[in-house]
């Protein structure tokens, strides 16, 4: 059987536009003479649609539009994810659905089983899992019975999963039933080395039933999730034998009859589609190991991550340029870097705001930096800015002080706050003058104690490295210098030490310990969730990791105001990790 692997970029609503592209990919998949192309899970809605899904309207939309597309296909076998409602008065009101479309209708209907409800998901806000009366119902495409499953559904190996989240395995389901090719519609967002445990999981998976495995997954990003795409085929004995391009929209066509000797591949579409399902004429064919690809690891993998999703956040919303306050430091610097690959350096605006604090070598640098990506750079001082503050409200606060109170910390304090605020009203000038997107360059490491100014350097539209520590920010950098084969960024950037020159001789283990410190404990902290005391167990100073825990727990509400931020991580702060404000649960090391 020959099968095409539609690893699509859907946009989020844009239940018209996806339409157009489904076809366009099925028009192609036909073209070259396969017998079925498989799409994402909900990529006619996209994924994830989250509370449009409450709008009737919505949902009407989406069946309308599977309707369009049955009506189009013709010789081929289609897969189609798609929201459906659920036809029982009790339970949710919809499914997360796959239909198989053949010969102008709509042959058959498949209902996710396991719906996912821990980080980001939250699927049976939703979604009512399929009857068990269906779990075992099979497709034939051809000759051949195949087994339908959605994106959680292949994630239940006992094996391989420290704590079963299901009773239900519906694989194995399918098996029983007599599948003789399991095919997997997926929506599986990024998180670094995610996918050699995929690949871990469903060579297995393979190899346990002993039939031929095909997962299709969605690429592109969508508010704070980035989707890889790497969609993957394996034998009846778990080899890998396809692998799409990842990071990219891809349409991968495998000959499962000859156990991928014979994998094909034609380059999906980035902008736009031509008419509905005509292929593009430029599309060559690309050569029989396009589908073994090594796919990309590590840094590199963060890196395209965080530029893909990037492009996609401005240009699904509609956005075509970006703006950045450049400090000299290697954070803005980086931010700047990853702008300019996703966008172009004419689409990137880079200001430099000095004040009284600023040394010369940060102007510097900041120029430095827009000379080498070659983006427009300006220049915006803000003492007059802050003497105007420090005239017109300074005097204020001896009226209002509490009597015995010592005001020199939080005159500190407030001053430099003053300064980032100010920045920030700059640069949201700047954005609703010129139509830019302001993206905020502050880190996770940052984010995670605090260590930023709420409606100051917090403003802005995307957080772009919100999900990525301080010692990996270096990474990058060397990174990004090592691919373009030259100091794009300053080298000065990348050793002098971390500042935010908001008051003389300031630098940032002032107020933090050591990055390589600071992130060792956060990353136990935040993504792996142990406590103090298990943090200490493992040679940590305890007074340290007690006031880390301190200051990520106070700045919670930073957090739930900060410009969503892309992620790259196991646990991002987002909406995918949900903690109090108000709360005073205090952790200890006894």
């Amino acid at each position: 059987m020959k099968i095409a692997l539609a690893q699509i970029n859907p946009t989020v609503g844009d239940i018209a536009g996806n339409t157009r592209k489904i076809l366009d990919f099925i028009g192609r998949a036909e073209a070259a003479g396969t017998h079925a192309v498989v799409f994402p899970e909900l990529c006619l809605t996209g994924y994830p649609p989250k509370d449009l899904l409450l709008k009737p309207k919505f949902v009407d939309d989406n069946l309308r539009a599977l309707e369009l597309i049955a009506r189009s296909v013709n010789n081929i076998h289609a897969i189609i994810g798609f929201a459906q409602r659920n036809a029982n008065p009790i339970g949710r009101p919809l499914h997360n659905a796959v239909a198989l479309l053949h010969a102008g209708r709509i042959v058959s209907q498949h209902f996710k089983t396991l719906l996912p409800t821990y980080d980001v998901f939250d699927e049976t806000r939703y979604f009512e899992p399929g009857p068990a009366e269906l779990r075992n119902q099979l497709v034939r495409i051809g000759d051949t019975p195949v087994g339908l499953s959605i994106c959680e559904d292949l994630w239940n190996d006992e094996r391989l999963i420290s704590r079963r989240l299901y009773h239900q395995n519906p694989i194995a389901d399918l098996h029983a039933a007599g599948a003789e090719i399991m095919i997997n519609s997926s929506a599986s967002p990024f998180v670094v080395g995610k996918h050699d445990f995929r690949i871990q999981l469903f060579s297995a998976q393979a190899r346990q039933f002993g039939r031929p495995l095909v997962y299709v997954n969605q690429v592109g990003g969508n508010d704070e999730l980035v989707f890889d795409g790497n969609s993957v085929v394996f034998d009846a004995q778990g080899k890998l034998i396809a692998q799409a391009k990842d990071f990219e929209e891809d349409l991968l066509i495998v000959d499962l009859a000859e156990h991928g000797s014979k994998v094909q591949g034609f380059k999906g579409s980035r902008e736009g589609s031509p008419a509905l399902g005509v292929p593009h004429s430029n599309s060559p064919l690309l050569t029989t190991d396009h589908g073994l690809r090594t796919p990309t690891q590590g840094i590199e993998s963060i890196y395209k991550a965080l530029v893909l999703g990037l492009r996609d956040y401005l240009r699904k919303c509609g956005f075509k340029s970006a703006v950045l306050g450049l400090s000299g430091g290697i954070d803005s610097a980086v931010t700047c870097a990853l702008a300019v690959a996703a966008l172009g350096p004419d689409k990137v605006v880079g200001v430099a705001m000095p004040s009284r604090f600023s040394s010369d070598h940060s102007i510097a640098d900041a120029r430095a930096l827009a000379e080498n990506l070659g983006v427009k750079f300006q220049i915006v001082p803000i003492e007059p800015m802050h003497k105007a503050y420090e005239s017109a409200v300074y005097p204020q606060f001896a009226q209002t002080a509490v009597r015995g109170a010592d005001p020199t910390e939080a005159e500190n304090l407030t001053d430099q706050n003053v300064q980032a605020r100010v920045r920030g009203g700059i640069l949201m000038a700047f954005s609703n003058r010129l139509g830019h997107l302001l993206l905020t360059t502050g880190n996770k490491s940052e984010l995670a104690v605090g260590y930023c100014t709420l409606y100051g350097d917090m403003c802005g539209g995307l957080a772009v490295i919100s999900d990525v520590p301080k010692t990996t920010i270096y990474e990058l950098a060397e990174f990004i210098n090592r691919q373009a084969g030259r100091d794009l960024i300053p080298r000065n950037s990348i050793s002098k030490p971390p500042s935010a020159e908001l008051r003389p001789n300031q630098t940032d283990q002032d107020s933090l310990p050591p990055y390589d410190l600071l992130d060792a404990i956060l990353h136990r902290y935040v993504e792996e969730e142990k406590s103090a005391a298990d943090i200490v167990k493992e040679g940590f100073d305890a007074p340290t990791v007690l006031r880390i825990i301190k200051l990520c727990d106070r700045s919670e509400y930073k957090r739930r105001q900060a410009a969503p931020g892309l992620k790259v991580t196991s646990r991002a702060f987002g909406f995918g990790r949900r903690m109090p404000i108000a709360q005073n649960y205090q952790q200890t090391v006894d």
